[in-house]
């Protein structure tokens, strides 16, 4: 154990909100979404014999997450104090789990956890949280997920309010498929606003290619105007793949096709390179199954993700 506890607890005026649990000063927010009048499935036990016990809820749902100034910590020594917190404020712990024992890949894949780069999740080394405050229709939930990449440390705190739906305005429309794809920018603001993150419509990347094909691209152009109206938002893009091929190969390959748009978004739209991030994840986040064409060719994306101003 190379860092102590303590470290973690250096200032506590980073509260979660509503959660009030205690980062670190020097944490940097990574994602911050907002989805109202929507639904939520939390898994409730550990993954096991192709099942995974979850709770369904609706209201309001809120997501935010952090980036640690160090890793030196275990993912236990991370969310203990963070439990600690929720209990002295009147949660009740209903699971807890730590990779393996949550049901490892199956687990980690059926949980909603922010796309990367908000959060970097180590399939070998992560733990997950589960609570309630109040009982009935005025149950509030949290959830907590806390892991670890390239020596930094990440939480995800998931909080989940009862609300009256029939009083809150319709949710984003949503293509069922892992996110919703859009072109314009009224609608690619409020999927941003929404859900965090959107599919870029319109880009098209051959099997194994990094180069967007020709025709418009509507989708960057309202993004553009979109980062050009809000001076402070920064973004990340993260780009996809199929499963042709090795998965190192296809993070490299989804990693250039963001780098492509980004390209793009910098050289013909004007958007300052500083304020614009690159990453891919090869075919860990399909949107299909990867058995037909038409599966494939939505796996092969670019989606925005919002980091912070918006």
């Amino acid at each position: 154990m190379r860092v102590v506890l303590a470290t973690l607890l250096i200032g506590l005026a980073l509260p979660v909100h509503a959660l009030d649990l205690p980062l670190p000063e020097t944490s940097e927010q990574t994602a911050d979404t907002l989805r109202e009048a929507d639904t939520i499935r939390l898994p409730s036990g550990p993954y096991a014999d192709g099942t995974l016990p979850r709770l369904r809820l609706d209201g309001t749902i809120q997501s935010r997450a952090w980036r640690l100034p160090d890793r030196g910590l275990t993912t236990l020594q991370v969310l203990t104090p963070l439990r600690e917190a929720l209990e002295k404020a009147g949660w009740e712990v209903l699971f807890d789990c730590a990779a393996e024992e949550c049901g490892g890949f199956d687990f980690r894949f059926n949980t909603p956890v922010l796309p990367a780069p908000a959060i970097f999740v180590d399939l070998f080394d992560y733990r997950y949280l589960l609570a309630r405050r109040g009982m009935g229709a005025e149950a509030e939930h949290a959830m907590l997920v806390v892991s670890g990449a390239g020596g930094r440390g990440y939480v995800q705190a998931t909080h989940v309010r009862p609300e009256d739906l029939s009083t809150m305005s319709a949710p984003v429309a949503s293509t069922g498929d892992g996110g919703a794809e859009v072109n314009g920018r009224a609608p690619l603001a409020e999927t941003l606003r929404s859900q965090g993150h959107a599919v870029l419509g319109g880009l098209d990347f051959g099997s194994g290619a990094a180069t967007l094909g020709p025709g418009r691209h509507d989708s960057l152009a309202a993004l553009a105007e979109l980062l050009m109206s809000r001076p402070e938002m920064r973004i990340a893009l993260v780009g996809h793949t199929d499963a042709v091929g090795a998965l190192e190969t296809n993070i490299d390959l989804s990693r250039a096709r963001a780098q492509a748009v980004r390209s793009l978004l910098i050289e013909t739209y004007g958007v300052e390179g500083g304020r614009i991030e690159a990453h891919g994840i090869g075919f860990l986040s399909p949107r299909a199954p990867n058995d037909s064409d038409s599966g494939r060719d939505l796996n092969r994306r670019v989606e925005a993700v919002v980091i912070s101003g918006f």
